[in-house]
């Protein structure tokens, strides 16, 4: 889905990490939100509350996901899942551009 309709956009961003992750929360009418966000080169640490889908946009990123030792290239096109209440790593190569689900119950 490359455009979203009938939504309300938070206009404060989320800042993370000094400014090189950041993003926009977008609510839509049934209550569902997705972030848009962009990130820089570099090595992030994430927790999650709620499970999550990461979709990449553009550029790619390495992935370390909970529970395991080997991480995983995620290029634009390509998503990954999350689980609730963990963490995971993220090593951008360069510019990421991605979408981020947030999935209740």
């Amino acid at each position: 889905m490359s455009e979203f309709n009938n939504v309300t956009v938070v206009r404060e961003a989320n800042v993370y990490f000094d400014g090189k992750v950041t993003s926009r929360t977008v609510v839509f009418e049934d209550g569902a939100k997705k972030t848009l966000g962009m990130m820089l080169a570099g090595e992030y640490s994430f927790n999650t509350g709620l499970a999550e889908l990461m979709e990449v946009i553009g550029g790619e990123m390495d992935v370390l996901l909970p529970g395991s030792t080997h991480w995983i290239t995620v290029k634009a096109g390509e998503s990954f899942d999350v689980p609730a209440h963990s963490k995971f790593d993220l090593v951008g190569k360069d510019f990421a551009d991605y979408c981020c689900s947030y999935i209740e119950g």
